[in-house]
């Protein structure tokens, strides 16, 4: 087990220790159930009322944090505890599944495929004609990379993921399990004599580099060119990203979200947990959509939107407001 003395901690941290404990530190815990051996984390003053009754022995807080340690008991200030709190759990971090040799006997990989050096495939995968997987690339168990895929170098690609053909992940990128790269997107037209008609679906996607995916999500590919995520993108899991979206860099989509087709994000835009954009869609860079807002027409950079239909979030809240007064006074 992996323990470590506060000393040791603010090495990495590069914060200022307010108080000692000569306790070994030996794992990260949230405030109320943290044990005596455990460091914990006051990223806000309002949890600062929960200190005096958690028994962890070192807390990593804000510069601003108004009370003391106590007895055998420290801080660690730092400015941002957030993302200290990354850094300690990286330190904690169990080892990620071992690989006993680099390429499985089970693993079917086409002849054709470029496989660059330290990359590993586990066993079940299949790698198709022409793929390329780049350098120190890891590849767990029964995924399936199809035909002129290329993968970039350190990307984590866990079980379970499918990646149709034609479609290109940048480098240090991680996919959780079950997500879907380059699925057809949904495309039908009604036909008087045949019902339904499938469009083509015909262009693929392009990840950018240090894009998270997460678990069972979709990422639909073209119909014409490229569906494209920017580079630092993270999306959570069970989202869908509609054919020939197009994110810029850094943004962020949150569980049960949803992108329909040929929607634009700017850089730095944020969709909360189940919101829905309509097809079509711009949204501006650093524009934030609250959690089951409905988007249907363009926004505009660096508004916030809430609501169904989205509207900018302080009219959402006026306009609930006087709907609870107007449900209050019927109630009379």
């Amino acid at each position: 087990m992996k323990s470590y003395t506060i000393q040791e901690i603010n090495e990495v941290l590069k914060g200022e220790i307010i108080g000692n404990t000569t306790k070994k530190i030996t794992a990260p815990e949230q405030l109320e159930m943290a044990n005596i051996s455990e460091i914990s984390f006051i990223g806000n003053k309002k949890y600062e009322k929960y200190w005096a009754t958690s028994k962890a022995c070192v807390a990593v807080v804000n510069e601003d944090i108004a009370i003391e340690p106590g007895e055998d008991r420290a801080f660690i200030k730092v400015k941002n505890a957030d993302l200290a709190m990354s850094q300690v759990l990286e330190l904690f971090a169990p080892p990620t599944p071992l690989f006993a040799i680099d390429i499985h006997p089970t693993a079917v990989i086409d002849p054709t495929a470029t496989i660059c050096n330290g990359a590993r495939i586990g066993a079940g995968c299949y790698i198709g004609p022409k793929v390329v997987i780049g350098d120190n690339t890891t590849i767990y168990p029964n995924v399936t990379i199809l035909d002129e895929c290329t993968i970039g170098k350190n990307t984590v690609i866990w079980s379970g993921t499918v990646i149709r053909e034609r479609c290109h992940i940048g480098n240090d990128c991680i996919l959780h399990p079950n997500a879907t790269i380059g699925a057809d997107g949904f495309g039908f037209r009604p036909d008087p004599q045949r019902g339904l008609v499938k469009i083509p679906q015909i262009g693929n996607v392009i990840i950018g580099n240090s894009v998270e995916i997460g678990a069972n999500s979709c990422v639909d590919r073209g119909k014409f060119s490229s569906t494209v995520l920017g580079d630092g993108c993270k999306i959570d899991n069970l989202v869908q990203i509609g054919h020939n979206s197009k994110l810029g860099k850094f943004c962020i989509m949150a569980g049960n979200s949803g992108l329909a087709g040929s929607v634009t994000l700017g850089n730095g835009v944020i969709i909360g947990g189940s919101a829905s954009i309509k097809d079509h869609t711009t949204i501006g860079d650093g524009a934030i959509v609250g959690a089951g807002s409905g988007v249907t027409g363009d926004i505009p950079a660096g508004k916030t939107m809430l609501g169904y239909p989205a509207v900018e979030a302080r009219d959402a809240l006026k306009q609930w407001a006087i709907l609870k007064r107007l449900v209050n006074d019927s109630k009379k």
